[in-house]
């Protein structure tokens, strides 16, 4: 999914600029701009390899006409291929950049790694997020609960916020069949409390049943905040009867899955005012 903005009449609308395909493949912009637009972003949503060709088309223009821009990308495509071979992270990254935009500002990326990869990049935290997602829910929460050791940070971030404890669980990766097996959870000593999961993404939504089944919660004790809803696979349903709420961003197309019934936070705002050009 790819949308491009532009500044007209003084309010932020769709650029007049509009992708198209070529009869043999390739990707193009079409150069009809309205007499007082101004082009300021372009947002990319996913993982499609010919947004990025667009964005990067989108992107030459606006350098042609002289206008700096920026490119949003909430959720960093490669990001949790940081290590090993093929190295995804370096792989994306180096595709980003080839899109040559003065800005580019992403949301709560998997780990350190990509983030260091990509140039003119502006890393925005989910916290804040996280807390006006919860806010309109009346949630009573007793601590917060990172499902490894990989994501303790990212929730540590949110209880101290919420001056909550924060518990954390771990699990055990088969390398070559991707199969999780031997999940624990920290002792909890509030066994009667409500308390939140966060992480960066949910994909297929074992790691969360896993780690719900490890605290051996009741489904309306556990609250998930995912920033990043892939939703894939047959996991959707048993996520929304294990779990009292979920949240998550619109920063992937996977967040509309309705097996998951997922309270969605939308994801520009938080972006959109880190444009610093």
């Amino acid at each position: 999914m790819i949308d491009f903005y532009a500044q007209v009449g003084g309010r932020v609308l769709p650029s007049s600029d509009l992708p198209l395909r070529f009869p043999a493949g390739e990707q193009h912009i079409t150069d009809h701009p309205y007499d007082d637009e101004t082009p300021l972003y372009v947002v990319i949503r996913g993982t499609d390899a010919n947004d990025y060709i667009s964005a990067a088309m989108w992107i030459d223009l606006q350098r042609q006409r002289g206008f700096r821009v920026a490119a949003i990308i909430p959720y960093l495509p490669g990001a949790r291929q940081d290590r090993g071979k093929p190295f995804g992270a370096q792989v994306y990254a180096r595709l980003i950049n080839a899109m040559s935009a003065d800005q580019v500002i992403t949301f709560d990326p998997h780990s350190p790694v990509m983030p260091g990869l990509i140039n003119n990049l502006t890393v925005v935290d989910s916290t804040e997020a996280v807390l006006k997602g919860l806010s309109g829910h009346a949630l009573a929460l007793d601590g917060i609960i990172a499902p490894d050791a990989g994501a303790r940070n990212r929730a540590a971030k949110v209880a101290a916020a919420l001056n909550l404890p924060v518990y954390t669980g771990s699990k055990k990766r088969n390398s070559r069949t991707g199969e999780l097996t031997d999940f624990e959870c920290e002792y909890i000593p509030d066994r009667g409390g409500r308390f939140l999961i966060v992480d960066d993404i949910c994909d297929g939504g074992r790691t969360f049943i896993g780690l719900a089944n490890a605290a051996a919660l009741d489904p309306e004790q556990l609250v998930l905040w995912v920033s990043h809803g892939v939703f894939s696979g047959r996991y959707g349903h048993l996520l929304q009867k294990r779990f009292d709420h979920i949240f998550t961003t619109d920063s992937h197309p996977g967040h509309r899955n309705e097996d998951v019934g997922a309270w969605i936070v939308p994801v520009l705002p938080y972006l959109t005012k880190e444009i610093s050009l």
